[in-house]
């Protein structure tokens, strides 16, 4: 039996972060599908894992233990597989990381599909883009970051840091090549530790799954396919 249940849709999105950090610890998960989910979040509270608006929810299956929030989901497997950092202020930076990851991918699905991409949205937002992608390289410069080597936090080895890292821009630049151009250009070193950590064997194999499980989807419904059609040429 697998330690732990993942609720997730069917797409990488927001689950995939979870499913990067189990994967490069070693770990073995379920996934419900995604009438279930949608079961749990139409039912009573109280028969919910965990009260949640939305997944996605990680259930620890040999405690019982049940979380929402993609952060605080990443915070528990952090503390509890011991991949946090020891050094309070890296502990910090790790957590500013994983929410400035979940809000790049609000950002970049127009807050969950509230508004559709169009070319004028997307140029319009193309240097707010670019300051999230400033932003991930200035942090990584201050800490030794180059293009060939070292790490997002400057750690002796990969940490959770670097796999959110890697999995926010690779997920994303391998399937919007707008973005892909524009994190190479913006951040290369960020751009080139993405790939690196991508390339771990365990993150690869995961890589490969996504693509088999979800080909070149990103986000569901009308959303995701105007992102499809507007973030790429």
């Amino acid at each position: 039996m697998a330690q732990y249940d993942l609720l997730y849709w069917s797409v990488p999105f927001r689950g995939q972060f979870i499913r990067a950090v189990l994967a490069f610890a070693g770990k073995d998960w379920t996934e419900r599908d995604d009438g279930l989910i949608s079961e749990l979040m139409e039912g009573p509270i109280g028969k919910m894992p965990v009260p949640f608006m939305g997944p996605p929810v990680l259930i620890d299956t040999e405690t019982g233990f049940a979380i929402s929030q993609m952060p605080a989901i990443i915070f528990y497997l952090g503390e509890t597989l011991d991949l946090m950092p020891d050094n309070a202020h890296l502990r910090a930076l790790t957590m500013k990381v994983v929410n400035d990851a979940n809000d790049v991918i609000d950002e970049l699905s127009l807050n969950g599909g509230r508004d559709m991409w169009t070319e004028e949205r997307w140029q319009q937002f193309i240097p707010r883009l670019c300051k999230w992608m400033m932003m991930w390289e200035e942090l990584g410069e201050r800490n030794g970051l180059t293009k060939g080597e070292g790490y997002l936090l400057g750690e002796a080895g990969p940490g959770i840091a670097d796999v959110i890292t890697a999995t926010l821009w690779t997920t994303i630049a391998d399937r919007f090549n707008r973005i892909e151009a524009l994190l190479a250009e913006t951040a290369p070193h960020t751009y080139a530790l993405s790939r690196r950590i991508s390339a771990l064997p365990a993150l690869a194999t995961l890589k490969k799954q996504a693509m088999r499980d979800y080909g070149d989807a990103y986000a569901g419904g009308q959303i995701g396919a105007s992102m499809a059609s507007i973030l790429n040429d």
